[in-house]
């Protein structure tokens, strides 16, 4: 197992959004629905800090000049961390909000992530089953607790194994969907994320100037149509 190291210090909450130079890109729209492409390091709602005002719903309610027009009853039914990018659904109306919102609380969307790893996983195909609970001691990490913890799982394929430095390229399929679960389960079985600035062993946060962690396959029920929509955007990594 790779070297492991997490902060041993609290972590304050004083977080400054980088200025994020990467547009929002709409993969397909109708009267109900956005499918988006989100780029890693803008925030998918603005902070309560007000110099992190800009975020994916921002941009979606106010329009990206020159880019996109405007959608000011743009709903979030869910959220990718502030490093992820790849495909987030938005609701363009109350009623296929609510459910949008219904899928996503059921359970019945189904997500694929890629994601490059440290190292080298030894089998092609796994789970990670490991529960999940807030550290209260170093917002915002979580920890590996199965006494108090979440149920969490998460299926993996390997994709691709890559050399100079040795690398995993994998998909996920989160069964559960708790936070940072693909980034700390990735860390407990001794392969963080490469670029993650949470989870991290001593040089895999330098092997990449972001999160490589991407939203690739979105898999749900159109509110209106009711027929199952599936939508692949590749990784840019």
């Amino acid at each position: 197992m790779s070297n492991i190291s997490l902060p041993q210090h609290s972590i304050v909450d004083d977080f400054i959004a980088s200025v994020c130079h990467e547009h929002v890109e709409i993969l397909y729209k109708d009267d109900d629905i956005l499918l988006i492409n989100k780029p890693s390091g803008l925030l998918s709602l603005s902070g309560k800090n007000p110099a992190n005002w800009d975020s994916v719903h921002y941009r979606l309610v106010n329009g990206q000049p020159g880019l996109t027009a405007a959608f000011p009853t743009a709903k979030l039914p869910h959220r990718l961390d502030y490093g992820t990018s790849g495909i987030m659904i938005v609701g363009l109306n109350p009623e296929s909000t609510k459910l949008l919102n219904k899928q996503f609380q059921s359970g019945t969307i189904k997500k694929h992530y890629i994601a490059m790893l440290d190292g080298w996983l030894l089998n092609d195909v796994g789970q990670i089953n490991a529960a999940i609970v807030k550290d209260k001691l170093l917002f915002p990490l979580v920890k590996i607790c199965n006494v108090t913890g979440k149920s969490a799982v998460s299926d993996y394929l390997v994709l691709q194994r890559l050399t100079s430095p040795p690398r995993t390229l994998v998909q996920f399929t989160p069964v559960t969907g708790r936070t940072h679960q693909l980034r700390i389960h990735s860390h407990s079985i001794g392969h963080p994320i490469i670029g993650c600035d949470l989870y991290k062993n001593q040089h895999s946060q330098q092997l990449a100037e972001r999160l490589q962690l991407h939203a690739s396959d979105l898999f749900f029920v159109h509110p209106r149509s009711s027929k199952q929509t599936h939508l692949h955007c590749p990784q840019p990594f």
